[in-house]
């Protein structure tokens, strides 16, 4: 039997659907997602800690899941799932169970049978809302009173919750549908690096290795110090969830090891980096999340599709004449990356390393090798 389930928004509005996943209640910053494909990554993608999932896609969860294509290890990073039609049949070799299985599993709630066209214009013309699903309360108004009391995703350190615990070596590759044989050249010169887990994606460390590095992990709040006498060749900012201006002690040791070693950052570390620079971030209207956006690279002066998962944006402008643009987003014109004009220090705003998305900016890790080798990323 359908179980009626109910999307409240902080502004009032009110969807009505059914249930799916596991039967509860969860609040979260309600964001819409244009990727057709990839709902497995996207749901495991710890960025999206403390925000419910909109897709616009209207049929998800044909393919199933499997135990493979996860970004994080411990399940369903995201607060909540919205679509429009949860498949109930899932048809592919690589799956082991259905979408909502999988949700139920990790104690998280969704709706389906809502107008997610109506939900996407929505956030569209007035922004990303706190929202609330519920599969056990009925009453609008008591789920609105809920969202109303919630102080809203800033006012939460959502690092905290999906970084390492612990110092941990990676090894594992980029998968292949083919593997080949080791390219002994890559081995020979392997570079150390070390990443900041901010709530990195494991697609991330993939491409790190099969780029040349010697990849360990360390925990959000590790000190720089601690992270300089590790002496690596040079520092990954990663991904991560909410507001950067939140993670107080990223800022600080960002700061102290700016200049000491070549620095790379990807979307929150990307944040980070231009706070600890002494820019400013600010907050877009509904965010930039899917796997279709065109980012135009300055340097090569060539566009690529690209990955996103961001509600933050650092404004270049804030930075003065310490950093260059080097990427620009064809949607809106925000900024997606710079480069520091004079220290091996560079980012982006994107996903180069994908999982969903396209695979255009994937050699952006090369480029951070090549940093590292000659001091120059261009």
């Amino acid at each position: 039997m359908d179980l009626k389930a109910l999307l409240v928004l902080s502004d009032g509005t009110v969807f009505e659907g059914t249930g799916f996943g596991a039967v509860g209640e969860t609040i979260g910053e309600v964001v819409f997602n244009t990727s057709m494909t990839g709902y497995q990554e996207i749901l495991t993608d710890p960025s999206y800690k403390g925000q419910i999932v909109t897709m616009t896609y209207p049929q998800i969860g044909n393919y199933g899941v499997n135990d493979e294509d996860i970004e994080s290890a411990g399940g369903i990073k995201a607060e909540g799932f919205v679509v429009k039609e949860a498949c109930e049949f899932p048809s592919n070799w690589r799956s082991s169970t259905g979408i909502g299985e999988y949700m139920k599993a990790s104690g998280i709630p969704g709706i389906q049978g809502i107008d997610t066209r109506a939900l996407t214009r929505h956030l569209r013309n007035f922004g990303a809302r706190m929202g609330i699903i519920s599969s056990v309360e009925t009453d609008p108004e008591k789920l609105l009173a809920k969202v109303l009391a919630h102080p809203g995703i800033s006012a939460f350190d959502y690092v905290k919750d999906v970084t390492t615990k612990s110092i941990q070596p990676w090894t594992e590759g980029i998968w292949e549908l083919i593997p080949r044989g080791a390219d002994s050249s890559v081995l020979k010169g392997r570079e150390k690096v070390v990443v900041y887990d901010f709530g990195v994606k494991l697609n991330i460390l993939r491409h790190l290795v099969s780029a040349g590095f010697g990849v360990t992990v360390v925990p959000a709040e590790t000190p720089a110090e601690a992270v300089l006498e590790m002496d690596p060749d040079g520092i990954l900012l990663s991904n991560g969830p909410g507001d950067p201006q939140a993670v107080t002690y990223a800022i600080e040791n960002v700061r102290r090891l700016i200049g000491k070693k070549p620095v790379f950052g990807i979307c929150l570390g990307h944040q980070i980096l231009g706070l600890a620079l002494g820019g400013r971030t600010y907050k877009l209207k509904f965010g930039h999340h899917g796997g279709n956006h065109p980012v135009k690279d300055l340097l090569t002066n060539t566009v690529e599709i690209t990955s996103q998962n961001h509600n933050y944006c650092v404004d270049i402008k804030s930075l003065g004449d310490k950093v260059r643009l080097t990427h620009l987003n064809l949607y809106d014109g925000t900024e997606e990356g710079m480069m520091h004009v004079e220290l091996p220090v560079f980012s982006v705003q994107h996903h180069p390393e994908a999982g969903p998305g396209p695979n255009d900016a994937t050699h952006i890790f090369s480029r951070f090798r090549d940093l590292i080798r000659t001091g120059s990323s261009c």
